[in-house]
């Protein structure tokens, strides 16, 4: 399976990128998209399963929306409201919500703590 995951900005994209294997292609929407944005995030992503990842805010929802346009089969991952978007989630909440979406096998666990 190839897959690519499409979140709102760079923050987003390093966030999951030290959760992810390089399997996965993350593709940015920089905040806005115009039709020709998305043209080329269509060609960017070519065949690949696509994933929606954005803020839990007003131009998260917003773009959320055009890309369930643009990818109606897509699956949707979320952050819960309250977190700082993306970047600003948790590991543990963003590996839940990955593993929820079946993409455990692409999923860089961080190292447990070292015992005392």
């Amino acid at each position: 399976m190839t897959v690519a995951i499409i979140v709102e900005g760079k923050n987003d994209k390093s966030r999951l990128r030290k959760l992810l294997s390089d399997e996965i292609r993350i593709v940015c929407t920089n905040g806005t998209l115009s039709s020709d944005k998305l043209e080329r995030i269509k060609k960017t992503i070519g065949t690949r399963d696509v994933y929606l990842f954005t803020d839990n805010d007003s131009s998260g929802k917003r773009i959320r929306g055009l890309l369930r346009d643009a990818f109606p089969d897509a699956e949707q991952i979320y952050t819960r409201r309250g977190y700082a978007g993306v970047e600003g989630t948790p590991d543990e909440y963003i590996i839940q919500q990955l593993e929820k979406a079946g993409l455990d096998e692409y999923i860089r666990y961080p190292d447990p703590p070292a015992a005392p």
